[in-house]
């Protein structure tokens, strides 16, 4: 990892050390920035984004995080002693940091096991309905006959396209929590 302060920070941000820079930060698991202002949080994050096309998380607890949160790809907020402006800012709000990990490995597992089940059953679901309208387009010889009346279809789109995910978001849970906070590396293959 590598910790960096506000000054350094100061003199890292000018575009001569900012290539430097982010080769070192590529070698890094995290990067920590203590004593930094609001304005070189956002920098950073928006560096790193940017010009290493990574995807960012920025953990943050007060006000001074608030700009640093916006423009991450992700961010967290940690209700504290220092108030809610990061929580009222962030994609997602935990009570302590110590939570953080069971957000990531845990939801964030059962987020991408879910919305990769839903893409696949979108595919299906409407692959399923043009291969019934091509089929019955042989069935009147293309005469663009409706198949259906009209309240049927809006039917069977609300239905099919509302409940599955109500019953996913709720029901699928792949993996038992306990086992995903044991084996971190299972958040990877969802990837």
């Amino acid at each position: 990892g590598l910790v960096i302060d506000g000054r350094t920070l100061e003199h890292v941000l000018h575009d001569s050390l900012q290539n430097i820079f982010l080769e070192l930060t590529e070698k890094c698991r995290a990067v920590v920035c203590c004593r930094a202002t609001p304005l070189q949080k956002s920098v950073l994050v928006r560096l790193v984004r940017n010009k290493l096309k990574a995807m960012t998380l920025a953990v943050g607890d007060g006000a001074n995080d608030v700009s640093m949160i916006q423009v991450a790809d992700t961010g967290v907020g940690i209700s504290g002693q220092e108030g809610m402006q990061a929580v009222m800012a962030s994609d997602f709000a935990i009570s302590q940091f110590r939570h953080l990990k069971k957000l990531l490995l845990v939801h964030g597992h059962w987020c991408y096991t879910r919305l990769t089940n839903m893409v696949l059953y979108y595919f299906y679901k409407n692959v399923a309905y043009v291969n019934l309208l091509f089929w019955y387009q042989f069935f009147c010889g293309f005469s663009g006959t409706s198949m259906t009346d009209y309240w049927i279809l809006i039917l069977f789109n609300l239905l099919f396209t509302s409940v599955p995910p109500i019953i996913y978001g709720v029901l699928d849970k792949d993996v038992p929590a306990e086992i995903l906070m044991q084996l971190p590396q299972l958040y990877m293959v969802n990837q």
